[in-house]
């Protein structure tokens, strides 16, 4: 277990990891890569505990600036790194995290999909150094300058909208699930597990 602490100069400046406003924009800072090593999608779906995570120190550190000045600057409403489960379960769990207010999102990973990478490492891979925000349209701009400045990769995956996770590869529906589903399944986890 890892515990740390850490001060917000200016607490009015913080986001969290839920989706805020209906019609933000959905972006990808830092790159998808075709790796699923040590993931909870090998080990779950293919009973594989293999591969060995890399990290690039200079690319995370560069992620991690851009996030930050993002945020101190006002321009994303939500911010989450995508570590456990990898994309699909970021942006899930961005749609559900506030129960009072949970809010769908409709994603293409048309521009995701390059070269070799498969859906399922695109979706479930837990490569470091990619955090998914969401931004207001009329701050998009602000963000690709700051990610730019950064040298860090920065592409807008969908929108938040309505009460359905929707993901999109060119014409073909991936994932297509009621927020009230997702919402069950996250929140009742450990319960369900306890009662096997």
């Amino acid at each position: 277990m890892v515990g740390m602490v850490g001060l917000i100069e200016d607490a009015d400046k913080y986001v969290t990891q839920g989706f805020k406003h209906e019609g933000d924009l959905i972006v990808l800072l830092g790159e998808n890569k075709a790796d699923l090593s040590g993931s909870e999608y090998l080990y779950l779906v293919h009973k594989q505990k293999k591969g060995n995570p890399q990290i690039d120190m200079v690319m995370e550190k560069a992620v991690q600036d851009t996030c930050l000045e993002a945020i101190k600057s006002g321009v994303v409403n939500s911010a989450h790194d995508c570590s456990e489960g990898g994309l699909a379960v970021v942006l899930a769990e961005s749609c559900i995290t506030d129960k009072s207010r949970m809010l769908g999102a409709q994603i293409r990973l048309d521009d995701l999909k390059k070269g070799s990478i498969r859906l399922d490492e695109i979706l479930f891979g837990e490569v470091p150094s990619r955090i998914v925000v969401s931004v207001n349209k009329d701050k998009l701009k602000a963000l690709e300058e700051i990610a730019k400045r950064n040298s860090v990769p920065c592409r807008v995956l969908g929108k938040i909208n309505g009460q359905r996770l929707t993901i999109q590869y060119k014409e073909k529906i991936i994932i297509d699930s009621p927020l009230a589903a997702l919402s069950d399944a996250w929140r009742k986890a450990i319960p369900s597990r306890l009662a096997k």
